[in-house]
């Protein structure tokens, strides 16, 4: 444990980038699981912090920009698996039906674009939230364990 806590930044960040990948795949392209990783995220990156003895404002700041980065590499992973998938809001001829996304808006194409709004925008934002969720669960929990 204190080994991964001590490991050198490049390997972090190689690491983050191979597990991250991991679990795009093992979603098979939905980011369910890159979601769930972000509570892992955020809970290394406050421990790594704590215990190279930062202070409060500086443990926050860079919760937020590491919580930041790490979902731009969903964004851009995401942005790479389903953009090529754009081009077919424009084919008259395209079966969208049986794409096999879920037709949850009774229209193949209004599916479609709420199926890219969702893997593309709202699931790294997703894994946002659930790093700083996980961030701040971690400060909470350790503040707790030393005022008791």
């Amino acid at each position: 444990m204190e080994r991964l806590l001590r490991m050198k930044p490049r390997w972090v960040v190689a690491l983050f980038v191979f597990l991250d990948t991991i679990c795009v795949g093992m979603g098979m392209g939905v980011p369910i699981f890159c979601i769930l990783f972000g509570f892992l995220v955020g809970w290394y990156v406050v421990r790594r912090l704590v215990v190279a003895g930062a202070d409060l404002p500086q443990v926050l700041n860079r919760v937020f920009f590491q919580a930041v980065v790490t979902s731009a590499y969903t964004f851009v992973v995401m942005a790479a698996l389903w953009s090529p998938t754009v081009k077919w809001l424009f084919d008259p001829a395209a079966d969208l039906a049986n794409f096999g996304i879920p037709l949850i808006l009774y229209d193949p194409r209004a599916s479609l674009i709420g199926w890219l709004v969702l893997m593309i925008i709202i699931s790294p934002f997703l894994q946002l939230l659930t790093t700083l969720f996980g961030a701040h669960l971690t400060l909470l929990l350790r503040r707790n364990r030393i005022e008791t």
